[in-house]
């Protein structure tokens, strides 16, 4: 089932209970005095940050949602009951954007919570109102409505580095061989259709699915995948030596980042060569030395998923680089 990034849902908080008119019925005392209590409050709407990043699958189908109604007064001044809280729980990285106040909220810790929405006040009840003026009251008045909205709730979600390049060029693999993560992997365009997190040391490595030209402007999935990238410590630009053309295919990806969020091409930036089995030693030696100007100045390794010393070789060096 593909990972839903993107909802829109529609929340309410609790109206508040009404106030009421009653009178004490007190023993040899008939209607000894106003005893209508207040309403209580509406219920509030919270927002909880969960680590499962499937989560927002959850709002699929459902799409309002509304905290309970505080209770009416009751006789002998006695106030409703207050009506409980609604708390929905979102994926870490959600940004959540009040429709209507533009307010933006966003979980960037697993259990934060966060008060969107507030419950309406209770009404007042007759007891209230009474005064050395007035002994009697017969007013009450009725609990406010809780605050409501529209809301739109993206998924960017938070990785210490990115893995970016274009359809194909290893970046499942290497994922698979960094970490325990199950991308799928195949020698076919959009093989990895949604993000995929992966565990690595105290780090998460994010699989972004592959990015075209034009990707910045929607082109294939493009803005999609583009917005899961600027929550990234880092960038890992992966680049198939089977590629023709190292060059353009890195030049691409700048571009599309670039374009997409300038401050995305100010992220520390590591190139990793992949699928160096692929290649003899003199292709090899030939194709890094048309990419010279691009690795100088830069972190960059050559790897094969068949390899295990060029893969620990990576992971020692993308660790020294995240512990900096």
């Amino acid at each position: 089932m593909a990972l839903i990034d993107e909802v829109k849902i529609y929340i309410s908080a609790g109206r508040g209970g009404d106030g009421v008119v009653r009178w004490r019925q007190e023993k040899f005392k008939p209607l000894s005095g106003p005893g209508g209590g207040n309403g209580g409050a509406g219920g509030d709407v919270w927002i909880e940050a969960v680590s499962d990043i499937g989560y927002l699958d959850f709002y699929r189908n459902t799409k309002d949602f509304q905290a309970q109604n505080g209770n009416s007064g009751a006789n002998f001044g006695r106030q409703g009951a207050e009506g409980p809280d609604l708390t929905l729980k979102f994926p870490i990285g959600s940004v959540i954007t009040n429709m209507i106040t533009k307010e933006v909220f966003e979980l960037d810790h697993v259990d934060q919570k966060i008060l969107i929405l507030k419950g309406g006040r209770g009404g007042l009840g007759n007891e209230y109102f009474k005064s050395s003026k007035n002994t009697t009251p017969r007013e009450s008045t009725p609990g406010a409505p809780g605050e409501f909205a529209d809301f739109h709730v993206e998924l960017r979600m938070f990785a210490d580095i990115g893995l970016v390049g274009l359809p194909s060029a290893g970046k499942s693999t290497l994922l698979n061989a960094l970490t325990n993560a199950k991308s799928k992997v195949a020698a076919y365009h959009f093989t990895t259709l949604d993000p995929h997190l992966g565990a690595f040391y105290e780090f998460v490595i994010a699989d972004i699915p592959g990015l075209i030209e034009g990707a910045s402007d929607g082109k294939g999935l493009g803005t999609k995948f583009l917005k899961h990238i600027t929550r990234t410590r880092a960038i890992a630009h992966v680049l198939s030596l089977e590629s023709e053309d190292l060059l353009n295919d890195y030049t691409v990806i700048k571009k599309e980042l670039g374009e997409h969020d300038p401050e995305l091409l100010e992220k520390d930036e590591v190139i990793i060569f992949t699928k160096s089995d692929m290649v003899d030693e003199k292709t090899l030696k030939e194709k890094l030395k048309s990419v010279a100007k691009i690795t100088k100045g830069k972190q960059s390794f050559v790897v094969s998923a068949y390899d295990d010393t060029s893969i620990k070789e990576l992971g020692d060096g993308l660790v020294k680089i995240l512990r900096k």
